[in-house]
C-alpha cells in the first residue's frame, strides 16, 4: 500500500530541487524499471501490480516489491495512463570525465532544453553503443521524468554528465576533435572522419553558442534535399543522423 507520504515523496520527485535534495529519481513501465533494476543503481522502492509481479518473478526474484493496485499507480503517475510499476532509484553520484576511457564518438550536448529531445538522444546514444554524454549545466537534467520516460531504459547503459562545456574542450587530447553541427559546414557524406571524436549539439533554439563555436576543430552540416524546405532539423533526429554515419 502507498502511504500519504510515500505518495507525497514521489510527487516531489517531478521537481529537479527535490531530486537533488533527496538524491533520488522515478522511472515508469516495465522496460525502464527492469532495464534500472538491471544496471548498478541502486534500488530505493518499487512499486507493481501483482500481475506485473507474476510476470516478471524471474527478473526481480532478488528484490522486495511493495504490491499495490492500479488505483494507487494512478494517484502517483507523471503519465496519461499508468503502467504497472513505479520505482524510485539513487541518482548515482556525479563522477569526473576520463578521456582516457572515451569511445569512438562521444556526444556534448549544450544547452538542450527539451525532455523528450534529450531522451530520444540518450536512446539513440544506447543504440549506436556511445557510452558517454557530456551537457552544459544549462541542459535539462536527465532525471527529469520526461526525459527518463523518453529515453526508454537507456539511461540505465549511457553515462550522463554535466560540466562547463569551453573548460572541457580545452583540457581534452590534442587527438581528440570536436565537430560541430552547424548549418553552414562542411557536408556530413563528404567530411573526414577520426577515430575517436567528440560532435557537439547545439540548443533546439539558438545552436552552438559563439563561445564554443570558436573552439571547434570542424564545422559539420547536414545537407538538405534540394527540394527541402524546412528551416533546420530537430536536435535529436540531427543527432542520430551524425552517430550513423560517423558509427559506419
Amino acid at each position: 500500500m502507498l502511504s500519504k507520504a510515500k505518495i507525497k515523496h514521489i510527487h516531489s520527485l517531478r521537481l529537479g530541487k527535490f531530486r537533488k535534495l533527496h538524491g533520488q529519481f522515478v522511472a515508469e513501465g516495465s522496460i525502464n524499471v527492469l532495464d534500472f533494476i538491471g544496471s548498478k543503481l541502486e534500488i530505493v522502492d518499487v512499486f507493481a501490480t501483482s500481475e506485473w509481479i507474476t510476470r516478471h518473478r524471474k527478473e526481480i526474484r532478488k528484490i522486495g516489491i511493495i504490491e499495490v493496485d492500479a488505483r494507487e499507480l494512478a494517484k502517483v503517475t507523471a503519465l496519461k495512463t499508468p503502467s504497472e510499476v513505479l520505482a524510485i532509484f539513487e541518482i548515482p553520484k556525479p563522477s569526473k570525465i576520463d578521456f582516457e576511457k572515451l569511445g569512438s564518438i562521444t556526444l556534448m550536448l549544450e544547452d538542450i532544453r527539451d525532455p523528450g529531445n534529450l531522451g530520444t538522444i540518450i536512446r539513440t546514444a544506447d543504440w549506436f553503443g556511445i557510452r558517454q554524454i557530456v551537457c552544459s549545466e544549462e541542459t535539462v537534467d536527465c532525471y527529469n521524468p520526461k526525459v527518463v520516460q523518453a529515453s526508454m531504459g537507456s539511461l540505465a547503459r549511457v553515462g550522463v554528465y554535466y560540466t562547463k562545456l569551453k573548460n572541457l574542450i580545452k583540457q581534452k587530447p590534442a587527438g581528440i576533435p570536436v565537430y560541430g553541427a552547424v548549418m553552414n559546414g562542411k557536408s556530413i557524406w563528404e567530411i573526414e572522419k577520426p577515430e575517436r571524436l567528440i560532435v557537439l549539439v547545439g540548443s533546439e533554439a539558438h545552436g552552438i553558442s559563439d563561445n564554443l563555436l570558436t573552439l571547434l576543430d570542424e564545422r559539420l552540416t547536414i545537407p538538405a534535399s534540394s527540394e527541402g524546405g524546412a528551416e533546420s532539423l530537430n536536435a535529436s533526429i540531427a543527432t542520430a543522423i551524425i552517430c550513423y554515419e560517423f558509427s559506419k
